[in-house]
């Protein structure tokens, strides 16, 4: 009895902590007056600050250094998060937060192809699911394009190959200690966007709002989710946790239009439940079949 009421609290916290980061989409949303790149030098810094407090107290070494002495793939998963990071946030600033989340969602079947590259043979299964979520990924770019907002569209695809990237890093040594990498993708992140914010004549410190919500984000939202799904992680299993980390990607278009009043296009809506629908039942075959599971998330990061 002890063990059934631990695994639905342990439920709830991983699809809190996709509602918990999915406000960080809305938080730049309403940081109108500074770019993708200028949010996520304040939204990186937040991020150091508290995880570099939170080894301390644990006296713990510095997890953003560790994060780059660590060996190639260590390494190879800051990258991939970088890259995730920066073009989702590029997206949400560039097309519409429904139309980010919906692509942006497809990660988990993006990782599974980019699991070849560790030898692993796609199933038939798998191989459906990838052609339903190519079909929902054409409408929602084919109902966008009168808005003009292919550039985001691409970038928040771009977004799930980053996270893929991470995703098959993670798996390359399910046991290893990740977590440096929340800080470790975070110095990158300030470096190169800081060098992009100077050669584009804009100010590396905005306005105090816009640096308010940035540092928010990262130190809460950010930190407190992911916190919340390292916990979850530990008591649900990886079928349901990829199913229950699509919460993220469900939340942002409802605070999009609850808040942000944005009304994503009807052919956007119907891509983007073919594409969950792509994701969750892969998942949900795989559990019912017996099957080990395919589509895994990745711990210890958020995409947005």
């Amino acid at each position: 009895m002890e063990h059934q009421r631990l695994s639905v609290v342990a439920s709830l916290m991983a699809i809190g902590s996709g509602v918990v980061w999915s406000f960080g989409a809305i938080l730049k949303r309403l940081s109108e007056d500074v770019d993708a790149f200028q949010y996520l030098i304040w939204r990186s810094v937040g991020i150091i600050v508290v995880i570099e407090i939170l080894s301390a107290l644990k006296r713990q070494p510095f997890p953003t250094i560790r994060a780059w002495r660590s060996g190639r793939w260590m390494a190879l998963a800051n990258l991939g998060l970088f890259l995730a990071s920066i073009a989702f946030v590029y997206a949400v600033d560039t097309t519409t937060a429904a139309n980010a989340a919906f692509l942006g969602s497809l990660t988990p079947l993006v990782a599974v192809v980019f699991t070849r590259f560790l030898g692993e043979r796609l199933s038939t299964s798998t191989i459906v699911a990838i052609a339903v979520g190519i079909v929902g990924l054409l409408l929602t770019v084919f109902g966008d394009i009168d808005a003009g907002n292919m550039l985001g569209n691409a970038s928040a695809l771009l977004a799930s190959v980053g996270f893929a990237i991470y995703t098959i890093s993670v798996r390359s040594d399910p046991t290893r200690d990740w977590s440096p990498v929340l800080s470790g993708y975070g110095l990158l992140m300030i470096v190169v966007c800081s060098i992009v914010t100077v050669a584009r004549d804009r100010p590396l410190v905005p306005a105090g709002d816009d640096i308010f919500r940035a540092v928010l984000h990262g130190s809460v939202f950010i930190v407190v989710g992911t916190l919340m799904f390292n916990a979850a992680s530990k008591h649900v299993p990886a079928v349901p946790m990829t199913v229950f980390a699509q919460a993220e990607m469900v939340f942002v278009p409802i605070w999009a239009y609850f808040i942000l009043h944005e009304t994503p296009a009807p052919l956007a809506v119907l891509g983007g439940a073919i594409i969950f629908a792509a994701v969750i039942g892969k998942a949900v075959y795989d559990t019912r079949g017996g099957l080990p599971p395919e589509l895994t998330t990745a711990p210890d990061v958020p995409l947005m």
